[in-house]
């Protein structure tokens, strides 16, 4: 157990950490740098420089009065003007916060003469960043996920600047704010910079120019762009409250600014806005694209893309920056024994789960940020900050601690989030892709001669292939759930889940082995979940059939050919689930119902069978899609259950459903002795993995 002076030292490190000295004109102690020894010019330079002719040559004299000296003399006044010119260009383009600090003067907070730009530590976080990429000769792409107030914006506008300013003429940016007067203070903010950048390094070296030459003038002499007459290039703002400003041109450089504020009308939609902004940057070097904002909701573009870029599955590297990395979030303590006090409550409530009001937190999540990382004053400020709202989105929206609590919405959440998150440890890319094919694609001979056939390209994933043995089996082992969907590509998807049991023989839980995702006909749905289903050992298969009894036109057939098409698979499927009929339905003589039938009674069973299942880890999931799908279902005000308007809940019904049938309908798997002959299935690896 931690105990109070072992907190109080980890505290006092940290602190010492998050205040260190930052100087960014010696550049001493900062990642990336190595100490530059010459007399007269001593700092700590990017590493990059060390190829530098300028750098190799003073290295080796050793000073500058040597180089000089080298140079045939003690060197003119001219002279030295000139070196340390160089030396200067040189540094500012291998060293952003150098530049910054230099040549970029911002507004003060509170008035007063303007300031030089001092990165701050999430600055410098966000520079490393893109940095990382500019140096690597990647295009820079990146969505930023930030608390408010700590000058994100304007640092992505500055190093924006700094490419234009100092790397390369004719680059041209754009910005998209998400209001006309954000646009007004974009366009100060670059208007003061070069009021004071001096002139001549907006030029190249001995290239002439005037002190009192205009810098910046407006491009056609009207709206919103602006050309920097000696580099070539135009700075464009414009606002997603007018998107004829937001189409991007020739533009190399485009930052999207709060992105998850944009508004979505009928004739245009964030996405429209961002696509028509980014659409003629090439994918090349010395590009940029940033996507940046504060979070507003799930479900929206700026939620999407994130989860792309965390996901790695789009061209952006995501970047999220908590509330207790910024140093303005941190109260002192009036005295150390209040700060030993704070810290003994901290430990004897961390396992607390409940808070003692609407306006708290509970200990268990104080104790999280302590581990997070945060310090005991920004824990004592962010207790203080929360007691202003009498609900914790409200404080995640504006001052989250992650990434996750950062997406909040109107509605009321059905899952944890942190137990969704926990599931992920067991998401992992599938072993196979392929399909399960018969002799034919539907009607009896699609049972025969089922086999798998591995196609990169299939819509089944398969995690874990069969495993039937010789001698033994295990009974109720897999269990087959369909969700159906629609045909069209812009329906919702179809979905076929496979489910292993066997863990619940010893008394752990159910585990996705396969997954089938796609848009197709009903009828070949049907035969395709038989297939599936007789593969995996004769599976129990359960059909949603909450599509099959109501009338939509844009699923397949009516409710005649729907129940056609089940009884003819009962036929030739001798293990298709059938809804229980109570006692008056069997001695009426009623038919057999097949198919799981979602309704206003049952979804609500099945929907806190999954919450249970999440929050007390009851089964193993693989496909990280589906956990995306639970972080956008809500409980809506008149009570239905839902996901967010454009998103999925495919693969969650198909979990629910199978998770209720898995513990409250199946008796618990059995491991037994065949008794018949034949020939079948052995198991074969289909993974180096090992679940």
């Amino acid at each position: 157990m931690v105990g109070v002076m072992e907190l109080l030292r980890e505290n006092r490190r940290r602190m010492e950490e998050s205040t260190a000295p930052y100087d960014p004109i010696s550049g001493h102690d900062e990642p990336g740098r190595y100490y530059f020894p010459v007399k007269g010019l001593e700092c700590w330079l990017p590493l990059e420089m060390r190829s530098e002719e300028l750098v190799i040559e003073l290295s080796r004299l050793g000073s500058l009065d040597e180089y000089f000296a080298e140079m045939g003399g003690a060197g003119s006044d001219e002279m030295r003007e000139r070196v340390m010119e160089q030396w200067t260009r040189l540094r500012c383009r291998h060293d952003f916060p150098f530049w910054a600090a230099t040549f970029a003067y911002i507004k003060r907070k509170g008035g007063g003469d303007d300031v030089p730009f001092i990165l701050n530590r999430p600055q410098r976080r966000l520079v490393g960043v893109l940095e990382g990429m500019r140096r690597a000769q990647r295009p820079i792409r990146l969505i930023l996920l930030k608390a408010r107030q700590w000058g994100g914006s304007t640092c992505v506008q500055l190093y924006m600047a700094w490419l234009q300013l100092v790397h390369e003429k004719g680059l041209n940016s754009l910005i998209v704010a998400h209001q006309g007067t954000a646009t007004d203070e974009i366009m100060d903010m670059f208007d003061r910079m070069l009021s004071h950048y001096p002139a001549k390094y907006l030029h190249e070296q001995d290239e002439d120019y005037s002190d009192d030459e205009k810098k910046l003038v407006r491009a056609g002499g009207f709206g919103s762009a602006f050309r920097v007459v000696a580099r070539n290039c135009k700075v464009k703002v414009g606002t997603a409250e007018r998107p004829n400003s937001c189409r991007g041109g020739d533009y190399n450089l485009v930052h999207c600014s709060e992105v998850g504020l944009w508004p979505s009308t009928k004739r245009k939609t964030p996405e429209d806005l961002a696509r028509a902004a980014t659409a003629g940057v090439l994918l090349r070097p010395m590009t940029m694209i940033v996507y940046e904002s504060t979070a507003n909701g799930t479900g929206n573009f700026f939620h999407t893309e994130w989860n792309a870029a965390k996901s790695g599955e789009s061209q952006f590297a995501p970047m999220f920056v908590a509330w207790y990395e910024i140093e303005q979030n941190s109260l002192p303590f009036s005295s150390p024994e209040e700060e030993e006090r704070f810290a003994a409550d901290l430990i004897a409530g961390r396992e607390a789960e409940q808070p003692l009001s609407s306006r708290r937190q509970p200990g268990q999540y104080l104790w999280w940020l302590w581990e997070k990382g945060a310090t005991l004053e920004a824990i004592h400020w962010y207790v203080s900050e929360r007691a202003k709202y009498s609900d914790h989105g409200q404080m995640a929206s504006e001052c989250p601690s992650d990434d996750v609590e950062a997406f909040v919405h109107s509605g009321a959440r059905v899952f944890d989030k942190y137990k969704v998150e926990a599931l992920r440890a067991g998401c992992c890319a599938p072993a196979m892709r392929g399909e399960i094919d018969g002799d034919k694609p539907s009607e009896e001979g699609s049972l025969k001669n089922v086999r798998f056939n591995a196609d990169p390209h299939g819509a089944l994933a398969m995690w874990r292939d069969r495993e039937i043995t010789t001698m033994e089996r295990v009974t109720d082992r897999y269990l087959v759930v369909v969700d159906i969907g629609g045909r069209s590509l812009t329906a919702d998807w179809s979905v076929i889940v496979v489910f292993d049991r066997a863990p619940m023989a010893h008394g752990e839980g159910p585990e996705v082995v396969a997954q089938w995702r796609g848009h197709t006909d009903f009828d070949l749905l049907a035969w395709n979940a038989a297939r599936i289903a007789k593969y995996y050992d004769n599976a129990l298969l359960v059909i949603e059939s909450n599509t099959l009894e109501t009338h939509d036109p844009d699923r397949s057939g009516g409710s005649e050919q729907s129940s056609f098409i089940l009884n003819r698979l009962r036929d030739a499927y001798d293990n298709l689930y059938a809804r229980k009929r109570n006692e008056d339905e069997i001695r009426q003589g009623a038919p057999v119902r097949y198919g799981f039938h979602t309704n206003v009674n049952t979804k609500p069973m099945v929907i806190s069978m999954l919450v249970q299942a999440i929050r007390e880890g009851q089964y193993v999931e693989r496909d990280e899609g589906c956990l995306a799908e639970y972080m956008v279902y809500e409980q809506r005000q008149n009570g239905s259950y839902g996901a967010l308007p454009g998103h999925h809940d495919d693969m969650l019904m198909t979990r629910a459903i199978g998770l209720h049938i898995c513990y409250q309908e199946m008796p618990t798997p059995r491991i037994v002795m065949r008794t018949s002959g034949g020939n079948p299935y052995c198991p074969r690896p289909v993974s180096a993995a090992v679940f």
